[in-house]
């Protein structure tokens, strides 16, 4: 019997905001992995500083950051979700920001259903660099 995590989808035939349900996922877990790494600390803590980090205004502000880095597919990818037509956007949210960081969660999703974890770490670590640059300024 094969593993749910052995099974694969056809991603460029994905929506966008599939890809953004999948990554908001994969976006969650990283930032919950590394601050449980940092250090044990109460989950009221740990809630509170995951929040900070996977809010609309954080993740935008990080994809801002690494757009450079971005291959033409992945800048692709990037912009589908940004363009989708999410619905109804968040009080605490600016419309720019809420639609950039539906971008980097296709994003994040997309390389994540291809398999492509490194990637998905590469991307990350610059992502949290740049909010350390932020904290430091």
């Amino acid at each position: 019997m094969n593993s749910l995590l052995d099974k694969t989808a056809d991603v460029s035939s994905l929506s966008p905001l599939t890809l953004a349900f999948m990554g908001d996922t994969v976006f969650d877990l990283l930032v919950r992995s590394e601050l449980i790494c940092e250090a044990n600390r109460p989950v009221k803590d740990l809630h509170s500083a995951a929040a900070k980090r996977v809010c609309a205004k954080a993740q935008a502000d990080g994809i801002r950051a690494v757009m450079d880095m971005l291959s033409e597919d992945e800048l692709a990818v990037f912009k589908r979700g940004r363009n989708a037509h999410t619905g109804a956007i968040p009080k605490h949210a600016s419309s720019a920001d809420y639609h950039y960081a539906t971008g980097l969660e296709s994003l994040f999703g997309w390389l994540f259903l291809k398999g492509e974890t490194e990637r998905i770490k590469e991307l990350f670590e610059a992502v949290r660099n740049s909010y350390d640059e932020v904290k430091h300024e």
